[in-house]
């Protein structure tokens, strides 16, 4: 008679980033007076939740840099050059979580590495979900979630701007960034 130890069922599930019902936005002040907004539509990647125990969760995703729309397409191709994510040289932008702490019943604060522009920062999103899981009409397993964090753009070499004759910055240094992210169970 052997004395075999139970073996603990996995209590991780993991959500891959649906790209087609996903964007990550930005906003950031414009001439001193308004704000521009602008997303990245290539999200891949994926979320391994650990409900019984969040810190062994893990948050990876990569964008695609050259899916920036401002809706001005002008804008966009300077966005795209030299003067700021130069996409040919930095095709992608990334995060990898490090920590994951729940801050509320449906919060999580995320910890981790973004990486823009070739240059890697620490990060903290605040994230309200995921949310509970739902079937979709075509029977996938769905969850989604919000997360928002602040940047200085100078912090990732984005360092391009122009002095207004008025006086102040064409572009400020505070970017506010949000992802919008539906997943699907793998």
């Amino acid at each position: 008679m052997t004395n075999a130890a139970a073996t603990p069922q996995a209590s991780s599930t993991t959500w891959k980033i649906d790209p087609a019902h996903s964007a990550a936005e930005f906003k950031v002040r414009h001439m001193m007076i308004s704000n521009v907004k602008g997303q990245f539509s290539g999200i891949k990647g994926a979320l391994t939740l650990d409900e019984a125990d969040i810190t062994k969760s893990r948050v990876e995703a990569t964008i695609d840099a050259a899916t920036i729309n401002t809706r001005e397409p002008q804008r966009d191709a300077d966005l795209q050059g030299a003067n700021f994510l130069e996409v040919e040289k930095f095709p992608t932008l990334s995060f990898v979580s490090s920590h994951l702490t729940r801050t509320g019943p449906v919060e999580l604060e995320v910890t981790g590495e973004l990486t823009i522009h070739g240059v890697s920062r620490p990060v903290v999103f605040n994230v309200e979900g995921p949310s509970a899981p739902l079937k979709d009409p075509w029977g996938n397993t769905r969850v989604g979630l919000s997360a928002t964090t602040k940047i200085n753009r100078k912090d990732f070499g984005l360092n391009w701007n122009a002095v207004l004759e008025a006086g102040g910055f064409l572009i400020g240094d505070e970017v506010t960034i949000t992802l919008e992210v539906k997943l699907l169970k793998a």
